[in-house]
């Protein structure tokens, strides 16, 4: 009974990782082929090529980002998104959703932000208990002018589902910088400590 129930879970283990990433594959790809629904009806790849190959709706999703990205990135695209940021910016309700949105993505995908770029070791949530933690910045907008020393902004993701969790503000000599890449770092918390970044971890002096 003790091998089977090791080949059990040796299989599980196999198994499980493969399905789920197939299964998130299928649904990417699924997802982004409904793109092919803004073609004409005569252009679609199916009646094109007499058959279904899926796919197609991934490369014309990422043309289309592309497209903008480029389009954005000129003087008159940026005229552009400009004019269509003051437009949403005077819309109720789509107002509130679509600024919070924006600063949100303006701070991840920005090339000289500073969200996610260093992994941390803090005391969370109770001095003697040690978690990981991700700087996202440092404290703004007058915020700094009431705390008392240098700070830094912490995001504290929750495991295994990391888009949860809790913002603090941390006193720096509060917060270790660990040489592990934000990549491992997020591994090592949704996978609840069970994938070990390779490597000795940083250990709290």
């Amino acid at each position: 009974m003790a091998a089977v129930r090791r080949w059990l879970l040796a299989g599980l283990l196999v198994l499980v990782p493969l399905i789920i990433t197939i299964w998130v594959l299928n649904w990417v790809v699924t997802s982004l082929d409904q793109t092919l629904k803004i073609l004409p009806e005569a252009w679609h790849p199916d009646r094109l090529l007499g058959i279904h190959i899926p796919g197609f709706g991934v490369l014309l999703a990422l043309l289309i980002v592309l497209v903008i990205g480029a389009v954005a990135s000129n003087f008159l695209g940026r005229k552009l998104v400009s004019w269509w940021d003051s437009l949403l910016g005077r819309i109720p309700i789509v107002r509130s959703i679509y600024s919070s949105v924006k600063q949100v993505s303006d701070t991840l995908f920005s090339e000289n932000g500073n969200a996610f770029r260093q992994a941390l070791l803090i005391q969370w949530p109770r001095p003697g208990v040690w978690t990981i933690a991700f700087q996202t910045g440092t404290p703004g907008g007058g915020i700094e002018s009431h705390l008392d020393g240098e700070y830094l902004s912490v995001y504290v993701p929750t495991t295994p589902n990391p888009t949860g969790g809790y913002f603090v503000m941390l006193k720096r000599s509060d917060c270790i910088e660990l040489s592990m890449s934000v990549d491992e770092a997020l591994t090592y918390v949704i996978s609840m400590g069970v994938v070990v970044p390779p490597g000795t971890p940083d250990q709290p002096k």
